[in-house]
């Protein structure tokens, strides 16, 4: 992603790993200040998931792979056996950071199924040092695939309506839902982007906005309950969000707030459509009802930037995500192609 700095700018990447180290661009900090976050070990990059350092379903997939693969190099001996244990006991750490994220739990398993065919503990570590970058290269891929066949949908003018973080911020780079939006840009089109703020993190008015703001591309921040408003006066042509877990059925889990966005552009009328790399389809989900929602601290609710809102004594409910159902999803934008819900099963 581009990242201005006064009159210069340069390309970074959400996350990376150097030898034993990973790097992140750490979101707790924007858009007040521009830091690099660094892990030394798979505990320490359990922590940064766990705490948010890195968020967005791409980007906690790939951190994660990078996580087994610090795991990996870690390890001192050469019993595969124990090595193995010492994985899971990493595996078990890390997937137990975000429930709700499916890149996070097929990342973990794809590095661990590759390291199965090792026949010494090096070579194991060798297979985790490629495995894990290889993972990360189709993961940034397939989001630029996404925004090449996300373009297709969208005509010079439109004004399209985002939900939360979707960018390369929650992904290696590109993004999901804003891959589109980059591609479109790219192009000459002229789009017009409204930013819902996404409450109670903010990180649409924090993130979604300063990825926009480093791109040149025009939009407005809005407050979560206006969308409706500028659907009603035909100001959105579109929308396009990122997921979380998609089940078989077309439900999915995205940011809290989402569902409603959906039924909104239903009934005014108005396409809504789904970003999402395959590897956040969850075949062992049918429906929507077996998806995991997170529920984080009512801090979150009760409080911004450490101020508290609401009155001394008053308690809060913070799940994390909602799931909206296949009917909502006008269709799904993948590294494969545009389709609707009912040719998931086809295509996965």
């Amino acid at each position: 992603m581009k990242v201005r700095k006064g009159s210069s700018s340069r390309e970074y990447k959400t996350v990376w790993m150097k030898r034993t180290e990973i790097f992140l661009i750490d979101q707790r900090k924007l858009p007040e200040k521009f830091e690099v976050f660094k892990t030394k070990d798979y505990k320490e990059t359990t922590k940064a998931i766990k705490d948010m350092v890195v968020r967005g379903a791409p980007a906690i997939g790939v951190t994660a792979s990078y996580g087994i693969t610090q795991a990996a190099l870690d390890f001192q001996g050469k019993d595969l056996k124990k090595f193995f244990s010492h994985l899971e006991k990493a595996k078990k750490s890390i997937i137990n950071t975000r429930p709700t994220a499916f890149d996070l739990f097929y990342a973990v398993d794809k590095m661990i199924i590759s390291l199965q065919k090792a026949e010494s503990v090096q070579k194991a570590k060798n297979i985790a040092v490629s495995a894990s970058r290889d993972y990360a290269k189709r993961s940034e891929d397939n989001c630029r695939k996404i925004g090449v066949f996300g373009n297709k949908l969208i005509k010079n003018k439109d004004k399209i309506l985002t939900h939360c973080n979707a960018g390369a911020l929650g992904c290696v780079d590109y993004g999901t839902a804003l891959a589109p939006l980059r591609i479109a840009h790219s192009k000459g089109k002229k789009i017009f982007v409204w930013v819902d703020e996404t409450r109670p993190r903010l990180q649409g008015a924090k993130l979604t906005s300063w990825e926009l703001l480093n791109e040149g591309i025009e939009h407005r921040i809005i407050a979560d309950n206006a969308a409706g408003y500028f659907m009603q006066k035909g100001e959105v042509d579109l929308c396009i969000v990122g997921a979380d877990r998609i089940a078989m059925n077309g439900d999915f889990a995205n940011k809290i707030g989402t569902y409603e966005k959906a039924v909104l552009a239903k009934e005014n009328g108005i396409p809504f459509y789904v970003a999402a790399p395959l590897t956040t389809f969850d075949r062992n989900c049918k429906s929507g009802k077996d998806i995991k929602i997170e529920e984080r601290s009512e801090d979150e609710v009760l409080f911004i930037d450490k101020k508290r809102i609401a009155p001394k004594n008053a308690k809060a409910r913070n799940p994390a995500f909602d799931v909206t159902p296949a009917k909502f999803v006008t269709a799904y934008i993948t590294e494969k192609g545009i389709f609707k819900p009912s040719e998931i099963k086809r295509i996965i």
